[in-house]
């Protein structure tokens, strides 16, 4: 897939490294935020493996509140501008507002990554300006109140025909396939039992003939099933990780890629064997 100037061979799953910078993000809220502790961090998973960096500067856990443009720009211009700078890696921005996405992209960006999926106002028209591959997710609801009582007829056809529909509404837009990811949106209106009904039959996403990046790290569908806090979901969230990539993912985004690119090693080695 191209990255503007950037090829990723995606017949092997990439990694995707989550840089939140943000006060309130579940797992790493106000870790990041400033310039120095993100390059930090942006060079510790680099070096650990992972194929692309996505920052985000809005958090979308349940019950998060909505973060003003100048806001969210304020928040990760700075910090995309840094590691384009320091790294030339693959930069992904977290965002659905079109003036994010424009300035994300020219600030370094070469992918939108969008949980709302290019649903509001002006989204559509700004992703097919800057012609970068997005990334469109499900979800039921908005963040601040998605899991107040998600239902479902039948969980993996309706989000199937949701995707549909925005990929015919990207075509007409002037997005080409070849642009878009398709993320089912684990944890965006979704019941612990909605959770696992998709990542059980996660293949049955390949007929929509786009790559699928899966984000499971350390959600609550991890920690509600263990019992345990956010701390303690490593071992749950790599192997949620390489469940989604035996049935085909191609991007997973993760917070720990060491430990998921080693779990990847041991999947490869065992379903291609090891050159001695």
């Amino acid at each position: 897939m191209k990255f503007r100037s950037h090829d990723l061979d995606l017949s092997e799953p990439k990694i995707m490294g989550i840089l939140n910078v943000t006060p309130d993000s579940f797992s790493d809220g106000g870790q990041f935020h400033s310039i120095g502790h993100a390059l930090r961090q942006a060079e510790t998973m680099l070096q650990s493996g992972a194929d692309m960096i996505d920052i985000g500067g809005e958090s979308t856990r349940p019950g998060a509140d909505f973060v003003s443009a100048d806001e969210e720009l304020s928040r990760v211009i700075p910090i995309i501008e840094a590691v384009h700078r320091e790294f030339q890696c693959l930069i992904s921005i977290d965002t659905s507002k079109p003036q994010v996405m424009h300035e994300s992209i020219a600030a370094g960006a070469c992918l939108i990554n969008d949980v709302r999926a290019l649903q509001e106002e002006g989204a559509l028209e700004a992703a097919a300006k800057l012609n970068v591959p997005v990334c469109l997710m499900h979800m039921q609801g908005q963040p601040k109140t998605m899991q107040d009582a998600p239902t479902y007829q039948d969980i993996q056809s309706e989000v199937i025909a949701f995707f549909e529909e925005r990929i015919s509404a990207c075509f007409k837009a002037g997005i080409p396939n070849s642009n878009l990811i398709l993320d089912p949106g684990f944890g965006f209106g979704k019941t612990l039992s909605h959770n696992y009904e998709l990542l059980r039959k996660l293949s049955n996403f390949s007929r929509l003939k786009c790559p699928i990046l899966v984000g499971l790290s350390r959600k609550s569908m991890i920690g509600s099933l263990l019992q345990v806090d956010v701390n303690e979901r490593l071992i749950g969230s790599v192997a949620g990780a390489l469940l989604a990539a035996q049935q085909g993912a191609q991007i997973l985004r993760v917070h720990d890629v060491k430990e998921t690119k080693q779990a990847l090693a041991v999947w490869r080695a065992t379903k291609y064997g090891v050159d001695q």
